[in-house]
């Protein structure tokens, strides 16, 4: 592995540990940086997939606490069953549709067009959301009924397109299913487990004929770096958002899109 190989895997590491929980699409970041790089990494786009095992267990350990306390409370406490029945619900519609999908959407809409796109239509939707979303009724996740996590987690499904954004797409939906700011970007937290992990473990199925030794290595040291900085995002997030909301990721999702968009019509 050559150092710019090595390089390269660091910086996306941490393009995706900052990026995976905040409404800015760390896929389409990912794609971005890659593509402004010349990141060569395993083959069928694996390592902008799988390096979010990273991310994933980030808030596992941040959230190791509440995590374990429904896993023992599961089948005894009403409320730990519902937390965790409604975290499964909105995964289904993300699990069922993306089975079908995935293959197609990621040979077609990976590319750092449709990315710097979304980007832009994305940072106008967050702003029109936060401008007009009406006042929250809902304010903890055991208190969901089975139907607004369905809906939350059909939200979660336009997040396939890249350059969406998973953690926007779920946020903002739920947002607009009028759950207050803070419940909603714990429960994307969440819900980020089951999707991230089942997207993961897909792709390497999928392309582990592909996979060197390299490519895993690689793989393993993205991860890693996704973890420490996932972990500082999941730990600060809820106090920003808290105090400034979401509008200055829209901002900056439109600026990063322009730029993108820019230097795509300069090549």
């Amino acid at each position: 592995m050559d150092i710019a190989t090595l390089l390269g895997a660091v910086l996306l590491g941490v393009v995706e540990g900052l990026t995976e929980f905040l409404p800015v699409s760390s896929t389409g970041h990912l794609i971005l940086v890659t593509d402004l790089i010349g990141f060569h990494g395993p083959e069928g786009k694996v390592f902008e997939i799988v390096v979010q095992l990273g991310a994933i267990l980030s808030v596992c350990w941040a959230y190791r606490a509440k995590l374990t306390g429904v896993a023992f409370g599961l089948f005894s406490d009403p409320e730990d069953f519902r937390f965790a029945r409604n975290v499964l619900i909105a995964f289904l519609p993300a699990m069922v549709i993306g089975a079908f999908a995935h293959g197609i959407i990621k040979s077609l809409l990976f590319n750092p067009w449709v990315v710097s796109v979304t980007l832009i239509l994305g940072g106008i939707a967050i702003i029109w959301i936060e401008r007009h979303v009406a006042m929250a009724q809902h304010h903890t996740i055991e208190d969901f009924s089975m139907g607004l996590a369905v809906k939350i987690g059909f939200f979660q499904v336009i997040s396939m397109v890249p350059g969406v954004s998973r953690a926007g797409a779920t946020i903002m939906g739920a947002m607009l299913m009028r759950v207050d700011r803070k419940t909603a970007t714990e429960f994307s937290f969440f819900l980020a487990i089951p999707t991230m992990f089942a997207a993961s473990v897909y792709d390497l199925y999928k392309n582990r004929s592909s996979l060197s030794a390299e490519g895993i290595e690689l793989i393993l040291i993205g991860s890693v770096i996704a973890f420490v900085a996932a972990l500082f995002v999941v730990r600060t997030l809820i106090g920003f958002v808290s105090r400034h909301g979401f509008i200055p990721f829209a901002w900056y999702r439109i600026a990063v899109g322009a730029l993108m968009l820019a230097l795509l019509f300069l090549r």
